[in-house]
């Protein structure tokens, strides 16, 4: 068993999908709680905060983007996989807007998805920092801390997703090497998504929000237009 009692919680409304996910989570020696409505959602986040959040997006009442929205609202973001069926591109794209790390369109493989999980919660807490985590990385007034997964920006701490901090300490820790979003895809998430290269592109969005002066004119987070993404060091 790998889950180390890590705590998840399942959020779908259909109740076949629920026991599978439960059943093949638990396995692996997760701790598994499931709900089946996005109000229930919450108060049991309220309750105990999870260490991963497996959301369908399609729920009655209050919908899985609602949910994003009322944790992003209070603050508690946490890691988010969400569930989703082919036809809800745009549905996703603000899903990962909201902070969602990642996410797996139904019908899906329960063993895919405990691979994700495994792979989200191996990115959001290393179980062993490599001895360059110990040394924070600083570029301008951007402060990079990979032990702490933490970063400041003009000596602010910022919030950012756990694929958010992986996407910039890559790119950080390879400064003026441009790389494809399938590329970025690969070595950030872990897999490839089936050409939805937009996933990154949404990411890095939220990236230049978050520490850029001007999102609109960045400085670091650069676009080589018909090529990919790269990190500038040296702020112009």
């Amino acid at each position: 068993m790998s889950g180390n009692g890590k705590y998840i919680l399942v959020v779908d409304d259909e109740p076949t999908i629920l026991e599978v996910v439960e059943l093949y989570l638990s396995r692996e020696g997760y701790q598994v709680k499931t709900a089946r409505t996005g109000g229930e959602a919450l108060a049991l986040v309220a309750q105990r905060r999870p260490d991963l959040l497996v959301l369908d997006l399609m729920l009655p009442e209050l919908g899985g983007l609602d949910v994003c929205r009322s944790l992003q609202a209070s603050d508690q973001m946490l890691p988010i996989i969400m569930l989703t069926a082919r036809s809800d591109e745009t549905d996703r794209v603000v899903g990962l807007e909201l902070g969602a790390d990642d996410y797996i369109t139904k019908p899906f493989s329960p063993r895919e998805l405990v691979a994700r999980v495994k792979a989200v919660l191996r990115r959001a807490r290393p179980d062993t920092p490599s001895d360059t985590a110990a040394v924070p990385l600083r570029i301008g007034n951007i402060r990079i801390n990979e032990a702490a997964r933490s970063v400041e920006v003009a000596g602010q701490a910022i919030s950012l997703t756990a694929r958010e901090f992986d996407l910039l300490l890559f790119l950080a820790r390879h400064p003026g090497q441009v790389f494809r979003r399938e590329q970025l895809l690969d070595q950030v998430w872990g897999f490839t998504f089936a050409s939805d290269a937009s996933t990154v592109t949404v990411h890095i969005r939220r990236l230049r929000e978050k520490i850029e002066p001007d999102p609109a004119n960045p400085r670091h987070l650069l676009t080589v237009w018909g090529v990919g993404y790269k990190f500038e060091a040296q702020a112009s």
